[in-house]
């Protein structure tokens, strides 16, 4: 194909036409600060009211409780940093998964420094958080349950109305990072028993650099960002209008057609998983066959570097990933699969196809006949292939294989 062909939507998504047609008013003729009290900046303060309608809306949320950030890593290190300065005197435990986001991990090492001790829970081998571990892992010291609602590169998806409801019986709080799920999967903030939400607008079709966390109205979170009164004195700094009217357009198109495009790039999705695992010997689905994002596909493929796949699918005008684009030209394998148990070496041959309502079949099986033809080329190179493929008559040689592999 001489078109580029885009499957790396779980990183960002492109902005939407409608999106960017609601924004540019508010770079241009309705440009004031909506903090002012003149008329004018009356545009802009209306149009931050609806965004926060359309926000609340899309995640059964009141408008109050909608908070407008600088993305979901704001909105992450908020909720944890806010909740664990707030409720210190009533304990210093923190629970939280292996497989978060670097934006969760990162600000749980950070409070580790700062006297805090956060529980790591495991995953078994297809993503999933053990809800008898969660239960037995609070204490009468805990304060805080983060666990995302939906992972970022195995697409795995989280039994989080379960987990909000043994927090809410502990009397612990609950957030989720919900990044990867808001606007392509139904969420409800009542019925799911979450206290604080992360989303960010680039994940679906909305700018980047605009966010919201979601704070349960009575849970008591300290200010962020300290300088001005806006956000409802909870987060300084002038707000973003265009950023934040297109994360409420964003919200508002998302909901409308969010089970049409469910149910399309799940079949998408299902058709490029079939092909893979069917026509490319020693490959492997990462994450949970069907509790998983309607556009995400994992891969791990034996005696492949998904760094050597990635150039190769580039230079054919292919966008993939071998995981969060947050952690881009790190040497190390992903933490999300080393957690899912997988050994360095399989976990060093992946590769993340992410899916969108534009996507089309075409280009999924162009992708497809390209990658088998990439990783016969690469497995050809390999001397480790060579030894295999001399060794493989042995009995028994490739019974450890069997659990990873489809071969």
């Amino acid at each position: 194909m001489d078109t580029l062909i885009y499957l790396d939507n779980a990183a960002t998504t492109k902005v939407k036409g409608e999106v960017l047609e609601a924004m540019l008013p508010y770079f241009t003729e309705n440009y004031g600060n909506p903090s002012a009290i003149y008329t004018f900046a009356g545009q802009g303060k209306k149009a931050v009211d609806l965004a926060r309608k359309q926000a609340a809306e899309l995640i059964g949320a009141k408008p109050e409780e909608i908070y407008f950030t600088a993305g979901g890593s704001e909105s992450d290190n908020w909720a944890l940093k806010a909740a664990a300065e707030a409720y210190k005197e009533k304990g210093k435990h923190i629970i939280t998964s292996k497989i978060e986001h670097h934006a969760i991990l990162h600000t749980c090492g950070y409070l580790e420094k700062q006297g805090f001790e956060i529980t790591y829970l495991n995953v078994d081998s297809q993503g999933k958080v053990s809800l008898e571990e969660l239960r037995e892992a609070i204490r009468p010291d805990t304060i805080l349950i983060s666990v995302m609602m939906a992972n970022n590169e195995i697409g795995t998806l989280q039994d989080v109305a379960e987990i909000g409801k043994i927090a809410r019986e502990a009397g612990v709080l609950f957030h989720t990072d919900a990044v990867q799920a808001c606007g392509h999967i139904p969420v409800d903030v009542e019925e799911m028993n979450v206290d604080m939400l992360s989303a960010s607008g680039h994940k679906f079709y909305g700018p980047k650099g605009v966010g919201v966390l979601y704070i349960k109205k009575g849970v008591k979170i300290r200010s962020f960002i300290h300088g001005g009164a806006q956000e409802r004195n909870r987060r300084a700094g002038t707000l973003n209008v265009p950023g934040i009217v297109g994360f409420g357009k964003a919200a508002e198109l998302a909901g409308e057609s969010m089970v049409r495009d469910m149910e399309k790039v799940t079949a998408l999705r299902e058709h490029l998983i079939q092909r893979v695992l069917s026509e490319i010997p020693y490959s492997r689905l990462n994450g949970h066959k069907t509790d998983r994002l309607p556009g995400n596909a994992s891969f791990c493929f034996r005696f492949i570097e998904g760094e050597s796949m990635l150039i190769l699918l580039d230079q054919l005008g292919v966008c993939a990933s071998s995981g969060s684009a947050c952690t881009s030209g790190a040497l190390d394998p992903s933490h999300v699969l080393l957690a899912l148990g997988l050994p360095h070496e399989i976990a060093h041959g992946s590769l993340r196809l992410t899916l969108s309502e534009d996507t089309k079949m075409e280009e999924i099986d162009f992708v497809v006949d390209e990658l088998k033809k990439i990783i016969g080329r690469l497995r050809d190179m390999s001397p480790l292939y060579e030894d295999f493929v001399k060794k493989a008559g042995r009995p028994n040689f490739c019974d450890r294989l069997e659990e990873y592999y489809v071969q």
